[in-house]
Parts: structure tokens; sequence; C-alpha cells
């Protein structure tokens, strides 16, 4: 079972939405983030990954999807309000101090680059309390940073078995103690928005 929270844990003021995808990942993504209205608060981050060999066209595919605008991230870009930020093939999507987007080729993290756990951490480490999900996928990545997450006051929602095309990366992350929602894909939308607003209120 995940660790229990108290009540007013959820209402603070998150910063960030952190998604971390594998296998699966693609389907998964869009059916979030087309249940999002334009008007969304908050920024989105995310890992998806890719072949590192070849150019991505997840940014294109899920800006088909949803009333959010999405981008394939750059160096120097600033988080805003409903724009979702994807991390580019082979390069890790982490924060600078001044909480701008900074690519970088550092060594893969569990053969992975982009790495979840270098997103999770990252924005744990620039902007204290975010929101971070850990979709379908194989492996472990996310779980560390997912600890990360929890430890700066975040909150962190892990896909359920039955919506999973692969267990794998939520159950690593349940497995470690750091996750506070474990739900089925279709209501995780929702669960942003009762976050993001409750944090609002």
């Amino acid at each position: 079972m995940p660790p229990a929270r108290a009540p007013d844990d959820v209402n603070r003021a998150f910063h960030l939405v952190a998604i971390a995808a594998s296998a699966g990942g693609l389907a998964a993504l869009a059916t979030i983030l087309k249940d999002l209205p334009s008007d969304f608060s908050l920024p989105i981050a995310l890992v998806q990954h890719v072949d590192p060999e070849h150019k991505s066209r997840v940014a294109d595919i899920l800006g088909r999807r949803t009333a959010l605008r999405v981008i394939e991230a750059a160096n120097g870009d600033r988080p805003a309000p409903g724009v979702v930020y994807v991390a580019p093939p082979g390069r890790h999507l982490e924060f600078d101090a001044e909480g701008a987007i900074s690519l970088t080729r550092g060594q893969p993290v569990h053969y992975l680059r982009p790495s979840a756990d270098r997103l999770f951490g990252s924005a744990a480490h620039v902007f204290g309390p975010v929101i971070a999900i850990v979709l379908t996928g194989t492996g472990s990545d996310g779980a560390d940073g997912a600890r990360a997450i929890r430890a700066a006051g975040g909150i962190v929602i892990a896909q359920d078995r039955e919506s999973s095309a692969f267990f794998g990366m939520p159950q690593a992350a349940i497995d470690a103690g750091v996750v506070d929602r474990v739900i089925p894909l279709t209501a995780i939308a929702a669960a942003l928005q009762e976050l993001s607003e409750a944090a609002e209120s």
C-alpha cells in the first residue's frame, strides 16, 4: 500500500507536473493530455523513452490530441502554464538554478537518456512541491526521482496495473514506497485538475 499522507499535503502550491513514460507511453500520454483544458494552470515536463538515434515525433503526435501547446523542449525554455515540454531524444531534461530548462548529455541512468529520475530529481530540487506521474513502462526509471519529489513536498501518482500496457515502472515506484495515489489512466487528468485547483484555492 502507498504510504498515507495528511489531507493538507495536497493543498499546497504545486509548481510543475513531471511525467515519465516508456513502453506504451504515447497512448497513455495522449489519454491524459486530451482531457486537460487549454487553461490548465501548471507547466508539464515529460520524458517518453524513445530511440535516441532518430528524430522524435512525440511532440507533434501529442500536440494533435490536446488543447494544450506541446513542444519539444529547448535549452533556456522557461516553463509556462498550459505548455507541455517533451524531452528530445538523447538528452536529459533538467532545470537550472533559475528554473529554465537545461538539456544535457550526462551519463545515461538505467541505460536511459532522457531519464525520468533526472527529470524528477531536478524538478524537486529547483521547484520544491511538484506533481510527478509514473506511467506505463518497463524497468525502474522514475522510482529514485519520485523519492526526491516526495522529500521536497510533492505528490507522486502511479498508473494502476489494469490500465498499464507494462507495469514495471509504476510497480518500481510503488515498491519504493514513494507513491501517494495508484489510479487508472482515465482518472489521472481529473486528479491533476483537482490538485492544481486545490493549490490555487
